[in-house]
């Protein structure tokens, strides 16, 4: 609320200003009614906001405050005394140890980047990819599809309807169902090992891109040196080494650029095979046989 002025002072100080014009006047008057006033009930009514603070619990100042004693942590036991883990169990052997936990991170599994059938297209729409080309890593990654360089790329099926023309691609890896879609559209797709210095090499012209598979023996070395030095490259793409990779490049149903190498009726397993056409007939032979000889009586 505003100062009251008294009227007595108000009127000495024009009465002043009239009769002595100066500026000592003027400065009063304007001093008089800059004067603030406050109630001592607006002091007395302040308070924090609801919520700024959390007030202490005080504990073991006796019975009335509810925390008195044993401090609202109960009669004897280790969580009276000290303080527990919450994944303490009472000191017997860990159910994590017993049982064990399921499953694992690996964290040595490559890092794939991903592309989408539906991006693609948008890629070939805008020009940025010459789908009359095969399409290879290093396209995709000059082109700004794929970001970062990493262990390899895998192909997804995600807007499989969009594609609109046959493509020629190669990946490291795809999904079934990207596979059909790249399919019926007419084009082709294989999958090539490849890993994350090979594909630097290929966007830096260091290497050149081939779908065939290096051959084995030190007989060929000095061959495949003579062919990449005269196409003026340095190094050439490498071929899986481990087990589980040489398997999935050998599948068919992967399209993978090994494929070729497995024989009629061959598995693309290094482990399990597929047993001859002679040992299956002798089997259902056998089965037959078994089946007639494990009958408990004859019929009547």
């Amino acid at each position: 609320m505003p100062p009251r002025i008294p009227l007595g002072l108000t009127a000495q100080c024009c009465k002043a200003s009239i009769e002595r014009p100066n500026n000592s006047s003027l400065i009063g008057l304007f001093n008089a009614l800059s004067i603030q006033s406050r109630s001592a009930s607006i002091l007395a009514n302040l308070s924090d906001n609801p919520g700024a603070y959390q007030k202490r619990i005080r504990v073991g100042r006796g019975p009335s405050s509810g925390k008195g004693k044993t401090s609202g942590r109960g009669h004897k036991g280790q969580k009276q005394h000290g303080k527990v883990k919450p994944w303490f169990q009472g000191g017997q052997t860990p159910l994590v140890v017993q049982r064990g936990k399921l499953g694992f991170e690996n964290l040595r599994a490559p890092v794939m980047s991903e592309v989408n059938l539906n991006k693609l297209q948008d890629w070939i729409d805008a020009g940025r990819i010459d789908a009359t080309k095969r399409i290879t890593p290093k396209e995709l990654i000059e082109s700004n599809l794929v970001g970062t360089i990493k262990d390899g790329i895998k192909l997804l099926a995600r807007g499989a309807d969009t594609l609109k023309q046959p493509i020629d691609i190669v990946v490291s890896r795809a999904s079934a169902a990207a596979i059909d879609a790249v399919e019926k559209a007419g084009g082709k797709i294989m999958t090539r090992y490849y890993t994350k210095q090979a594909i630097t090499r290929l966007v830096l012209g260091r290497s050149f891109h081939t779908d065939k598979p290096l051959p084995i023996g030190p007989e060929h070395v000095q061959p495949v040196l003579e062919e990449v030095r005269q196409k003026g490259f340095s190094y050439r793409l490498p071929d899986p080494t481990a087990r589980w990779d040489i398997e999935y490049y050998r599948d068919p149903a992967h399209r993978g650029y090994l494929s070729h190498t497995l024989k009629p009726g061959e598995s693309p397993s290094l482990y399990f095979r597929v047993p001859p056409a002679k040992i299956l007939k002798r089997q259902k032979k056998e089965k037959g046989t078994t089946q007639e000889d494990t009958k408990l009586w004859d019929k009547l």
